[in-house]
């Protein structure tokens, strides 16, 4: 824990001039962050005060908390605001390449804080539209088409609205003792939000069911069978096998990949002559956006050269 830190953040801009003040309240709320971290929503666990959300970046992979342990990463209004300035930082950080999702405390998120985010805000109709609209935002709207490679890593509970930006993710891997749950169903209520809607993303009708209207919980082994994410592994293991894919997918070209994800995730729910002429769309645009040396680069390698095969590796390694 540190004391002295700057007196200054996103709400309220608060600076206090009084020095004898000033020292007391910093020994008061003493609070952990890096040094460059930017001002984010910030919340009192005890008498500390917090970040909700906290940034870690290793070689080019930002991993991404949840930081309210203490609730389980349960999502208040304060989380989905910083979360939304935060993946908009990270979109435009040139020193990102690739965006993991995951929690503190042993818990991606246990979903919707049934108390901050609902109960407290009955009356408050702006309040709930800020609070809606930033969750929806940076849960889907930014994580769906997001440009850089994301993944979800989860250890603990994903619960409820956690769903949403699990299944946003590209890739999602958990540990194999990870519980599942969507247990709405269980107090008088629906996936409500966008959950219902993105469980159909990746789940068949009859699983998407099974889950909506039993409440049972399942665990990694099981989410893995079901396709609900990519790979179970064990626990120990978990932040090491995200690092890795998050590695392989930051060296491909960011411009292809962008393209990509933008046309598998837009085609899906497309005519096929509207998908035929929105692929040949998405190519000029790439060609615009990124050129085609490298392309004809690696085309001349693997037709001409038989230098260079495409099923084994990113045509970016390819150099003249």
């Amino acid at each position: 824990m540190r004391v002295g830190m700057p007196w200054e953040w996103a709400q309220g801009r608060l600076t206090v001039e009084n020095h004898s003040i000033r020292c007391a309240c910093e020994i008061l709320l003493q609070f952990e962050a890096p040094l460059d971290a930017p001002p984010v929503q910030r919340e009192r666990q005890g008498r500390t005060l917090v970040s909700v959300v906290e940034t870690e970046l290793e070689d080019g992979v930002a991993f991404v908390f949840l930081n309210r342990p203490e609730k389980k990463n349960a999502m208040n209004p304060a989380l989905h605001f910083a979360m939304d300035e935060t993946l908009d930082r990270l979109e435009t950080d040139p020193a990102v390449r690739a965006v993991v999702i995951s929690g503190r405390g042993g818990a991606f998120s246990a979903g919707q804080d049934l108390k901050e985010f609902f109960r407290d805000l009955e009356g408050d109709p702006a309040g709930q539209k800020k609070a809606q609209a930033a969750a929806n935002s940076w849960r889907w709207h930014k994580l769906e088409l997001f440009p850089k490679p994301t993944i979800a890593m989860v250890d603990g509970v994903c619960i409820g609205g956690a769903f949403t930006q699990m299944i946003a993710c590209d890739f999602a891997v958990a540990a194999e003792d990870a519980m599942f749950a969507l247990s709405e169903i269980n107090w008088g209520q629906i996936p409500g939000g966008l959950v219902a809607r993105v469980l159909t993303e990746c789940l068949g009708y009859r699983d998407a069911l099974d889950l909506a209207l039993t409440g049972r919980k399942i665990d990694g082994i099981e989410a893995a069978r079901l396709r609900l994410v990519n790979e179970a592994v064990p626990k120990g293991d978990l932040r090491t096998r995200v690092t890795e894919l998050a590695r392989t997918l930051a060296g491909k070209d960011p411009e292809a990949y962008r393209a990509t994800k933008h046309a598998v995730r837009q085609v899906r729910a497309m005519p096929m002559r509207q998908a035929e002429d929105y692929l040949a769309a998405k190519i000029g645009e790439l060609r615009m956006r990124a050129g085609a040396s490298a392309q004809q680069t690696a085309i001349r390698r693997f037709v001409d050269d038989k230098s260079y095969r495409p099923a084994e590796g990113s045509y970016t390694e390819v150099k003249d």
